[in-house]
């Protein structure tokens, strides 16, 4: 299956809705009732370590998978999101199946 990057970058002053929003949305990244896989997740961080944003490698069958399991998260339905990209990305150093095989 394919894999996704999502760079994902909040709006300005935005970091009290973030952090409350927080738990909800690594539940909703570690849940399995959907048609995709979250790799990889992480906070993006601004030179002083505040959080600005998030970062996502996604395994899924297509973008349409992917953008629907991106609107159902609790970042994304509270509108913290200023920019969000969706880009295919061809995972070499590193392949999580290189490491089990």
């Amino acid at each position: 299956m394919p894999y996704f990057c999502v760079h994902a970058f909040d709006h300005p002053g935005r970091l009290a809705d973030r952090q409350r929003l927080r738990d909800a949305h690594r539940a909703r990244l570690r849940l399995h009732d959907h048609p995709v896989v979250v790799r990889i997740g992480g906070p993006l961080t601004d030179d002083n370590g505040a959080m600005i944003g998030s970062l996502l490698v996604i395994e899924a069958a297509n973008r349409g998978d992917v953008a629907q399991f991106l609107a159902g998260d609790p970042y994304a339905e509270a509108g913290l999101y200023r920019e969000l990209t969706v880009t295919r990305f061809n995972w070499g150093l590193g392949l999580p199946e290189a490491a089990h095989g």
